[in-house]
């Protein structure tokens, strides 16, 4: 329990720290500037840094529509190159070959805004009057995409979530045993001091008898001293008899 706890709030923080975006995941009509023309699009913006999203965007297409784009790669924040998939059979848009093009930028770090438009050639592009089928299934196209790359990002934030959660758990282990290590040197230290302070009572004890003991030997040796010159004197006077 504790756990789901703590998973589900590292997943809350992740939600909250996402930018306050309305249209997130909401399917738009815009414009992009391709072939010297402004050609109408759908666009979506999506959790997730550019690069991460543009992989994931053509795998999907291709998982699911069979539609291969050329990689075109992501140039930065707020840029990016043009995907392209020529001549393509896309039987939900078109019963004819058509043109598909996309753009993933990076409005910021974690949020990336993908872009599809399409035309039967480079001359006639889809839009909501003239091509109002082929542009309307472009929508669905990508409302599809929007809808399972949410799906990815939650997936992804709760792999991350349980990724913390894991690190957060091996920190608090580590510190636990090394809580428990401090502890056991801290009770074998006040031990060893314990003997100390013993050993030091025992030292002064024996450094006192020890300078009672020199008190005494010092006027034991004054003893021995006086007794030995008395006997000299005895000796010196015996010998000036004889």
């Amino acid at each position: 329990m504790h756990k789901l706890y703590f998973l589900l709030l590292l997943l809350g923080s992740l939600l909250i720290s996402r930018p306050a975006a309305a249209q997130l995941y909401d399917v738009r009509a815009g414009e992009t500037s391709y072939n010297k023309g402004a050609r109408a699009t759908l666009k979506v913006q999506v959790d997730g840094n550019a690069s991460a999203v543009r992989d994931y965007f053509q795998k999907w297409m291709k998982d699911s529509y069979n539609v291969k784009f050329k990689s075109g790669g992501v140039m930065g924040m707020g840029k990016s190159a043009v995907l392209e998939a020529q001549k393509v059979q896309a039987s939900t848009v078109s019963g004819k070959l058509v043109n598909l093009y996309a753009t993933v930028v990076a409005p910021s770090d974690t949020v990336s805004e993908v872009s599809i438009f399409g035309g039967f050639d480079d001359n006639t592009f889809f839009d909501a009057d003239k091509t109002a089928s082929e542009y309307n299934a472009l929508r669905s196209m990508l409302q599809n995409f929007a809808g399972a790359a949410r799906t990815k990002a939650y997936r992804d934030m709760i792999e991350d979530a349980e990724r913390k959660l894991k690190e957060v758990e091996k920190e608090k282990n580590r510190l636990e045993k090394e809580r428990l290590t401090l502890a056991a040197n801290t009770a074998a230290n006040l031990l060893k001091i314990e003997e100390l302070k013993r050993q030091n009572v025992q030292n002064t004890l024996l450094s006192r008898s020890d300078s009672t003991q020199l008190i005494r030997n010092g006027q034991q040796r004054e003893l021995e001293r006086a007794r030995l010159q008395r006997r000299r004197d005895r000796l010196s006077a015996l010998d000036r008899k004889n």
